[in-house]
């Protein structure tokens, strides 16, 4: 008998460790701390992993029930129509090209490591050098996947092993000098703190626990951890191509269950290395010092080193990303014919072009705001969100059609939970994005008149909602707002 060829179980979950293990992971543990406890980190990781868990269960359940459908856009489209189908495609493109921002940002961070001032500023902003030498990358990887290259086997084997032995090694060190006494001292607490004029937290301020207090920890953390998934619905998307259906279902829950234990001790363990106000003061990427502070500079360096190379591999591999969404957009005619055109070598080069484009604009902004690796990956998290609560959305409406009890109890609770946390944490970015959308509908226009396809009333009142919101974003942005408030776009910024 011919065994079955296709994606084994173990493969599939290695797939997915390796695909969601970014640059994100590295800086985990200094991000929460400048806003929650080791209590409230515990809490937090509950919470969006029951969530996470009701997402990969929808994708799996949407890939066995709809095989016909491709990319989480084709959710959208099927279950609510063009327009949302637009904005689910439009905005994983946005999330996508953002997300490389990021990568690249901290990228840069990590070589200032060896190189300290000359190529990442106090403040989180790039400095002209870096902003020259992340541009020359980005379109040398534009370049390579235009001509057809992508991520071979031994490129992504060295980048998952990359990965893994700081990572690995940093465990074995954090176990061995973990100190009971700091990690339990302020364990259950809420606190407030005083910044200087240099961001850094001078001191800090302790209270007891209380409901509000703990639900302002939560909120802090929430855009972070999520953040260090983003990519985990790529895996789920390799359904099709898996041995057996059910290994997609059964590595997705392995992968996830792996990914939060490993997530869960790189960002509670440092807690009982480094007081509270010492691990939100870190510069990024925030294990790069602990290491070295554990066992001196050997380590600080491998760490570097390993995410400098870790971040390679994946900002190469998320140059294709944005570009197969904007491709599944072409193809159901969404956008126009033109981002579907490929070049000789089978690549889509003219949505290539634009999407790097874009890159670069935003690649030059990193140079005049503050804390740019976390604008980017706040961007890049917020408008995903978005994709996958319709995922949810789908998954509820058709269980709620077809009398599938487990489907609604899954679909609902997926959708729920991304909406509760963009509530929480990220719709200001989400309002910044809607200039990006407002672009966009420019080509969704077009594509409709190419088709010979009508914008019905529905969809032109989408437009026009959307253009406003962008145009109040665009508003305080310009003018400006009072510091602190909910409309001071500008100090999101770092203004």
């Amino acid at each position: 008998m011919v065994k079955k060829k296709g994606i084994g179980l173990f493969s599939l979950v290695a797939i997915i460790i390796s695909g969601a293990i970014g640059g994100g992971v590295f800086n985990l543990a200094n991000d929460l701390a400048g806003g929650a406890t080791p209590g409230g980190v515990v809490v937090s990781w509950l919470f969006i992993g029951f969530g996470l868990l009701m997402l990969v269960l929808s994708l799996n359940r949407l890939i066995n029930q709809k095989p016909e459908l491709v990319g989480i856009s084709e959710y959208a489209r099927d279950g609510f129509g063009d327009f949302v189908g637009f904005l689910s495609g439009w905005g994983y493109w946005i999330s996508a090209w953002t997300g490389t921002i990021g990568f690249a940002v901290l990228m840069m961070t990590s070589a200032d490591y060896f190189f300290p001032g000359k190529l990442a500023n106090e403040n989180g902003s790039l400095t002209l050098l870096s902003v020259v030498i992340i541009s020359v990358i980005s379109w040398l990887l534009m370049y390579l996947v235009s001509r057809g290259i992508e991520t071979a086997a031994i490129v992504n084997a060295l980048v998952l092993i990359a990965k893994l032995i700081p990572l690995l090694l940093f465990l074995i060190f954090a176990i061995f000098l973990f100190k009971k006494g700091i990690f339990a001292e302020h364990f259950w607490q809420t606190f407030s703190t005083n910044v200087g004029e240099d961001g850094a937290i001078q001191n800090i301020l302790w209270a007891p626990m209380t409901s509000n207090g703990l639900i302002d920890q939560v909120k802090s953390s929430l855009m972070v951890m999520i953040w260090v998934f983003v990519g985990i619905e790529g895996a789920s998307m390799m359904g099709n191509r898996a041995r057996k259906k059910s290994d997609t279902a059964k590595a997705t829950v392995i992968g996830l269950s792996v990914l939060l234990s490993l997530y869960i001790l790189l960002s509670l363990l440092p807690f009982g290395y480094f007081q509270q106000a010492e691990l939100a003061n870190l510069k990024a990427p925030g294990l790069v010092y602990i290491l070295k502070d554990m066992v001196g500079d050997w380590g600080g360096q491998l760490m570097a080193v390993g995410l400098i190379v870790s971040l390679l591999g994946a900002w190469l591999s998320w140059t294709m990303l944005p570009v197969e969404a904007t491709e599944i957009l072409a193809d159901t005619k969404l956008l126009p014919k033109w981002f579907g055109k490929t070049n000789q070598y089978g690549a889509p080069s003219n949505s290539l072009l634009i999407t790097q484009i874009m890159i670069q604009i935003f690649i030059i902004i990193t140079y005049f705001i503050a804390n740019a690796y976390t604008v980017f990956i706040y961007m890049a998290t917020a408008v995903i969100m978005i994709c996958y609560a319709l995922v949810g959305a789908y998954l509820l409406k058709t269980g709620l059609k077809e009398k599938r009890g487990t489907d609604v109890f899954i679909g609902f609770f997926a959708f729920l939970f991304q909406v509760i946390a963009l509530y929480l944490s990220g719709w200001q970015y989400v309002w910044l994005a809607m200039i990006l959308y407002a672009i966009g509908f420019i080509f969704f226009i077009f594509s409709k008149k190419e088709n010979k396809r009508k914008i019905n009333v529905f969809e032109w009142g989408g437009i026009l909602a959307v253009v406003i919101i962008a145009a109040l974003a665009l508003y305080f942005l310009i003018v400006g707002s009072e510091a602190g408030s909910v409309t001071d776009l500008r100090g999101l910024l770092g203004y």
